[in-house]
């Protein structure tokens, strides 16, 4: 079965996206691992930056989104074609194979605000943060990996994804805004987590667009590490212009091509990190 992991964050603008497809672009690259991404950001970055925007548009216009699997299921389920939805072969890097996507949409922004009072079935059965776990299960065994891009909240569709997850990633900025709710964030999946009798692992802290000449930066790197309610990866992410650009959609050869070498192998340390403490808990 694969192992699920989901990128959270309340706040945007710290990297959430670019950690989750930068990982899942090292996973199946130089890791050779089968990963599918799932996009649950409305926002629709992920996707975008996987596909681009031509292919998305193609893509919703069919509805075949995580959108229309969620409408479907708050319409009574059984006409979502998720084969169809699941892209392989998705990047545009020539040298990483194994990736596919399950895209966004901007529909999503609508129908989150509509999953609280979806009908509970018979004998209470359905339950809306069970939506995508549910839809997942029939092909968990075909990645060894599954990333869920979660949008910037704690709402339902952040929990589908946490639902489903034997633990979670929390990119941030080193400064204080970035990194203020961090113990919040904690204890709210780890209620959520106790709510099914399950525990969703914070697998760690992950610093992004560090800026080592920045005063503020250095000091709130040593306050996380000294009081961190989650372990800090070792792998710090440097601020880079090479991470503007990997976020055009764009054919290229190499991921070294794509994300500039000093920020493929941060990426890449990153990714070996996640992989000893997910698969050999290390």
């Amino acid at each position: 079965m694969a192992a699920v992991v989901s990128v959270i964050n309340l706040k945007g603008g710290v990297g959430k996206t670019t950690t989750t497809v930068a990982v899942a672009q090292m996973l199946a690259g130089p890791f050779g691992r089968r990963v599918l991404v799932v996009d649950l950001d409305p926002q629709t970055n992920a996707t975008v930056m996987l596909m681009g925007e031509r292919a998305w548009a193609a893509q919703n216009a069919a509805g075949l989104t995580v959108a229309h699997l969620f409408r479907d299921a708050l319409s009574g389920g059984g006409r979502f074609d998720l084969r169809r939805a699941i892209l392989p072969g998705v990047g545009g890097v020539g040298e990483v194979d194994g990736l596919a996507l399950l895209p966004s949409s901007l529909e999503l922004i609508e129908i989150q605000e509509q999953l609280s009072s979806m009908p509970r079935g018979e004998f209470y059965a359905a339950n809306p943060v069970e939506i995508l776990r549910h839809a997942l299960q029939p092909v968990l065994h075909e990645f060894d990996w599954v990333l869920v891009d979660c949008p910037p909240s704690l709402g339902i569709v952040t929990f589908n994804g946490l639902r489903m997850s034997r633990g979670y990633v929390m990119p941030t900025i080193p400064d204080v805004l970035s990194t203020y709710g961090v113990p919040q964030i904690m204890r709210r999946v780890r209620m959520f987590g106790d709510a099914f009798d399950t525990r969703i692992e914070p697998l760690g802290i992950v610093v992004n667009k560090y800026r080592a000449q920045s005063t503020v930066h250095n000091a709130q790197l040593h306050a996380l590490v000294a009081a961190s309610p989650a372990p800090i990866f070792r792998t710090i992410v440097p601020e880079s212009n090479d991470v503007a650009g990997a976020a055009e959609f764009r054919p290229v050869s190499t991921l070294r091509q794509k994300w500039g070498a000093r920020t493929y192998e941060a990426y890449r340390d990153l990714t070996a990190e996640i992989l000893q403490r997910v698969e050999y808990g290390a």
